[in-house]
């Protein structure tokens, strides 16, 4: 605002000098230009902004050499003090109005925003819950004989006298039947999941056993496991158990996804009634519009993947009334964040 006073007393000021030069002969037309900075002020900075230089004005009007009387003096002043005083009032409603409407539409988009995140999220469920009746079905279906294959293989591997090329095939057979009850007992998992088993946990215990649990899970990779959590986390109301599931799984991608000699970090901070755990990675990350898909089932980036660890991670940290996000990082990598309420609020 002082910049703009100092541009209607220079104003003003050239206006005043260029009336006493030609002796006010034309005064009529000068008190009419002299509105010209009120306008402006008015119209920058409002009525206060309008008042001030009306006042400059009017000074300046009194200052005129010529023979125009008090009274006369005394009516130039008030029509500039009034016109930069209703100018002044006119733009200032103009603008709250402008800020209101601003405000209206910026909740309107942040309303719009979370329905779209409702949408997709009840779509979500939908396809859950579609692929998990379908999943627990073929499960139980496949189950059977598969059990009793591996029992069969199990009875020839007894055999003293097989052929070793038959030996190295009932491996085989014993190894693929144990993976594909692993993967049927995921596919269990994601369609019936067991309910959480609430306790009141204090979260830094969990953290440093999921890190534990992780730094023993490398296989082979020289990726640095960290925690950088700080010590004093409010307490959360969760399943430990499952929270450790989720939070190893994470841990696993991320050991997986990141190249030799990185760092995976876990850490967590509490905000807002709320306590968010992160695994941080540098690896390959995933590109960006496969994001929104990492938690459908059966999506996957692995070259051997099931699709169903982060699928399975979401549905259990949604069962304990939390969140499960992913986010690119800025530079590499991702972000998984496991944002679960504090217990009683705390933060």
């Amino acid at each position: 605002m002082q910049t703009h006073l100092w541009l209607g007393r220079s104003l003003c000021g050239i206006l005043l000098a260029i009336a006493t030069v030609l002796n006010w002969n034309v005064r009529g037309i000068f008190i009419q230009l002299f509105s010209l900075p009120v306008a402006i002020a008015a119209l920058v900075d409002g009525w206060r902004g309008g008042l001030a230089v009306a006042a400059l004005s009017s000074i300046a009007v009194f200052s005129m050499p010529g023979d125009a009387g008090v009274t006369r003096r005394a009516v130039d002043s008030v029509v500039l003090i009034s016109l930069g005083m209703l100018m002044g009032m006119v733009f200032d409603r103009e603008r709250r109005e402008k800020r209101r409407l601003q405000m209206t539409a910026d909740q309107l988009s942040s309303v719009y925003e979370k329905v779209q995140a409702n949408i997709e999220g009840m779509k979500r469920v939908e396809r859950l819950s579609a692929i998990g009746q379908l999943s627990a079905g073929l499960a139980h279906e496949i189950r059977n004989p598969l059990a009793s294959i591996a029992g069969a293989a199990a009875i020839l591997q007894r055999s003293e006298n097989m052929d070793p090329k038959h030996v190295k095939c009932v491996e085989i057979i014993t190894n693929e039947c144990r993976r594909l009850n692993g993967l049927l007992t995921n596919f269990l998992n994601f369609a019936r999941p067991r309910p959480p088993r609430f306790q009141t946990v204090n979260l830094n215990s969990v953290l440093d056993n999921v890190l534990a649990l992780a730094s023993h899970g490398l296989r082979g990779k020289t990726v640095s496991c960290q925690n950088q959590s700080p010590p004093d986390l409010p307490k959360v109301r969760c399943d430990p158990e499952q929270l450790e599931q989720v939070l190893l799984n994470l841990m696993i991608n991320a050991i997986e996804a990141s190249p030799n000699g990185e760092t995976v970090t876990l850490s967590a901070a509490a905000h807002d009634g709320q306590v968010a755990v992160h695994v941080i990675d540098h690896g390959h990350g995933v590109a960006l519009s496969n994001v929104d898909r990492l938690f459908d089932p059966f999506f996957t980036t692995k070259e051997h993947g099931t699709g169903l660890g982060l699928p399975v991670a979401h549905q259990i940290t949604t069962q304990m009334g939390g969140t499960l996000v992913a986010q690119r990082n800025v530079e590499e990598g991702m972000t998984f964040s496991v944002i679960l309420p504090a217990e009683n609020g705390c933060t």
